[in-house]
């Protein structure tokens, strides 16, 4: 009988040995991974002389104001600014579980804040960075822009690779840069990736059509990073962001987020602005009726839980 006792006893040692093991394992695995973000936020973190014209009432992440990020996807070379290729405003609301996505199209004619003139949207980054390009695109859909998220487009490959590729649904079968992308579900690596967010001339909605594969791309890197597979290689995944990213966004408001608005990536809505190509004086320009700015405006407002504007 005592033998027995002991043989037990032994065996609960060994169980609450491992357990111990597994543990401690597991606390040095997560701050292993929380010092691994925390030292990539910091790398990609920028200050900005920014705040929202828009925004009456601070961000609380606690009381889960919805917000807003705007997407600068630039193709920037060394010694030069660079210029910003893609324009895309995330709104993001926690009550909602939602995100509604839309692009501006970068030949959209509109003001150019703190230029005085009229001009291409996307060419608020070519004159004053990031904060002319937060307060146009602010001013042109007349809703608050909180915070921008800016991507080297460049980085598409290095992020989707760090992830294990990505999956999409692919419109229409069409062949770009030597490499054939077939109609229908398809898993892409990174290079591939970013081919298929570049392709335009054979899209039969031209920049529109490139939006949309863009936004698919960024989505299906948004569903992958938040899965429990991409723990596995999370230090290449933290690489590619931390060098190819960067952001107003603290570390500190990045765990608010995380804590209260992910269920938000649950319902993700793409929206669209159309207008009318023109020629002026040569350069070509987007033209968009102001019922379709002020729909779209009004969409988003709604999503931010804002009050919409009356039409005139």
């Amino acid at each position: 009988m005592r033998t027995k006792r002991r043989k037990k006893k032994k065996w609960l040692r060994w169980l609450l040995g491992i357990c111990v093991v597994l543990l401690i394992g597991g606390a040095i695995f997560a701050y292993s991974i929380y010092h691994h973000v925390k030292q990539t936020a910091n790398q990609m973190h920028e200050n900005v002389n920014w705040k929202s014209e828009k925004r009456k009432e601070d961000v609380s992440f606690e009381r889960k104001t919805p917000i807003s990020i705007l997407l600068i996807g630039v193709d920037e070379r060394k010694g030069d600014r660079g210029r910003a290729d893609t324009l895309i405003v995330m709104t993001v609301n926690p009550n909602k579980q939602s995100i509604d996505m839309v692009s501006v199209p970068r030949d959209t004619r509109t003001e150019i804040i703190g230029k005085g003139t009229k001009d291409k949207i996307n060419h608020s980054y070519a004159f004053g960075g990031v904060e002319m390009t937060m307060a146009t695109v602010e001013h042109f859909l007349d809703i608050p822009i909180d915070y921008y998220i800016k991507v080297n487009m460049e980085s598409f490959r290095d992020i989707v690779d760090a992830v294990g590729g990505v999956t999409v649904n692919n419109p229409f079968a069409f062949t770009y840069e030597g490499t054939h992308f077939p109609k229908g579900e398809i898993t892409l690596n990174g290079d591939e990736a970013l081919k298929y967010s570049r392709m335009r001339k054979e899209d039969p909605r031209g920049d529109f059509g490139r939006q949309d594969r863009q936004k698919q791309i960024i989505q299906a890197i948004i569903e992958k990073g938040a899965s429990f597979s991409s723990l596995t290689n999370y230090s290449d995944v933290l690489a590619a962001i931390g060098k190819n990213v960067k952001t107003n966004l603290t570390f500190e408001e990045m765990k608010e987020i995380q804590a209260n608005y992910k269920d938000a990536r649950k319902h993700i809505k793409q929206l669209h602005i159309t207008g009318q190509g023109t020629k002026i004086n040569g350069i070509y320009y987007l033209i968009v009726p102001e019922s379709e700015r002020l729909a779209i405006s009004n969409e988003l407002k709604e999503h931010l839980e804002l009050k919409a504007t009356a039409a005139k």
